[in-house]
């Protein structure tokens, strides 16, 4: 398997969710990440998403407010990396009105035919790289944290159901 290219970052600006065991193939684990539709029945942090997850294509994403407030935001990044069953990316792109970059890796690795290990890094970049790390991530390791353990539960979930011969086993709501 070819090593993946991520970009190096500093760590000091770099929020790395846990990295969580899944007792399911990455090709089911690929499955639940771009099933972009599916998102609002399973993942705690990104509720709403919309994206083809072409190259550049935008990632129009609706976010619950982990910094304490209540609700959600709107966000919106851009596809950067694509490797099927192994990254997917999405970066945000300093414009003249914002200075503010950052770049999410979600990575799968391959542990065994049934198994493999997720996580997710998100890199705060530019100026404010540090200020904006400083205040915002705890808040965002901990949405990280649980949309790793939410990904395995829909996933593992998911795999063992298909296991017992139920292939529409996309209506699982999330727990909560």
């Amino acid at each position: 398997m070819s090593e993946l290219h991520i970009p190096s970052y500093d760590p000091a600006t770099l929020v790395r969710s846990i990295a969580i065991e899944i007792e399911a193939p990455a090709s089911v684990v690929w499955e639940v990440l771009t099933d972009l539709d599916s998102y609002p029945h399973w993942n705690p942090f990104c509720v709403s998403v919309r994206s083809t997850l072409e190259m550049g294509a935008p990632v129009e994403m609706t976010l619950a407010d982990y910094s304490g407030g209540t609700g959600t935001f709107p966000h919106t990044e851009y596809v950067c990396a694509v490797v099927p069953q192994r990254l997917l990316s999405w970066e945000l792109l300093p414009t003249e009105a914002s200075p503010d970059a950052a770049r999410r890796d979600q990575v799968i690795e391959h542990i065994a035919e049934n198994r493999c290990l997720y996580y997710s890094t998100d890199a705060f970049l530019g100026e404010a790289a540090q200020e904006i790390m400083d205040e915002s991530g705890a808040w965002v390791k901990h949405a990280f944290d649980d949309t790793a353990v939410a990904l395995k539960e829909r996933s593992e979930a998911l795999y063992a159901d298909r296991s017992r011969g139920n292939p529409l086993s996309g209506t699982m709501t999330r727990k909560g």
